[in-house]
């Protein structure tokens, strides 16, 4: 019995594993609608260079080395730009006017949105965690 039980495990914990890493390859036209309004109104001007599909959210990823996340309904999750910056439309109005008064002249790199509230990583390196209220609860550099 408790070989079958190590057996059941190690097939389910590899079974799992093997599922979590399997994105499948999509065309950009299989993406919810609102991911795909919301990329042709802030990056008509990028090349998708993949679009990709798993269990729990959709990555778009750009020749120009930007990367979308989004939920299954299309929501978007995370915004990562590592050769430009957040398209300033798409930063909730509180974080850019904190990010504005706090640290002038910097760009938001990264914008991560969870159950939580929001992470921003700066063009200083900074990375900023706000709540849900958009209260600054860390910051790490």
């Amino acid at each position: 019995m408790k070989k079958v039980l190590i057996l059941l495990v190690t097939v389910l914990t590899f079974g799992f594993s093997a599922k979590a890493d399997h994105d499948q390859v999509i065309t950009f036209n299989q993406l919810p609608a609102n991911a795909q309004a919301l990329l042709k109104q802030h990056f008509a001007d990028k090349v998708p260079l993949i679009v990709t599909m798993d269990w729990d959210d959709y990555t778009v990823v750009y020749d120009s080395g930007e990367k979308v996340e989004f939920d299954k309904q299309g929501n978007w999750k995370e915004f990562e730009c590592r050769t430009s910056h957040v398209p300033t439309a798409l930063i909730p109005e509180q974080i850019k006017t904190h990010v504005r008064a706090t640290f002038p002249g910097t760009t938001i790199l990264k914008l991560d949105r969870n159950r939580r509230g929001y992470e921003v990583k700066l063009n200083n390196g900074l990375e900023i965690e706000y709540n849900r209220e958009f209260q600054v609860i860390d910051i790490d550099d």
